[in-house]
């Protein structure tokens, strides 16, 4: 079984948390891509935008107040703050930090095709960054790369 070294994108774009959202959407287009990964100065993983990063979906667009009620003065929410404060952010991005989720999974370049097969499959992604041991991107695993590893192409 190839290593996911043997199989990865040893070159990936990235983007940093300063970027701001043309300058990302610049990248995923010159580049083709669904997503990318988000490095600090030193290129350690810090996050990752994917297209689904860059999209208020329907059940989001009705953008409002989470539901609340009035108990002698004070206001009291019904529903969490939480998922509002994201979609907030979301909607209202400025740059890569806003974007980005936070903390990604990654996998190390020593480990083979088939244990990243598995995390891609378990966690519903289409890329996973490739990290050293000090968290740094030398790489980007798709799903393709995987299942070309798996099938032999």
């Amino acid at each position: 079984m190839p290593t996911v070294a043997e199989i990865m994108d040893s070159d990936p774009p990235a983007v940093t948390p300063d970027e701001d959202v043309r300058g990302v959407l610049e990248v995923l287009r010159e580049h083709d891509l669904p997503g990318v990964p988000v490095v600090d100065g030193d290129r350690k993983v810090v996050g990752i935008i994917t297209e689904s990063d860059l999209v208020i979906s329907d059940d989001e667009t009705d953008f409002h107040l989470p539901h609340y009620v009035n108990i002698m003065g004070g206001v009291v929410f019904l529903e969490s703050m939480k998922h509002f404060e994201e979609r907030a952010q979301k909607a209202f991005a400025a740059d890569a930090a806003d974007l980005m989720t936070p903390d990604p999974l990654t996998i190390g370049p020593d480990e083979d095709a088939g244990e990243a097969g598995r995390l891609i499959s378990s966690k519903h992604h289409n890329r996973l960054p490739v990290v050293d041991d000090d968290g740094k991107l030398v790489g980007v695993v798709t799903r393709v790369d995987v299942l070309a590893a798996l099938t032999g192409e």
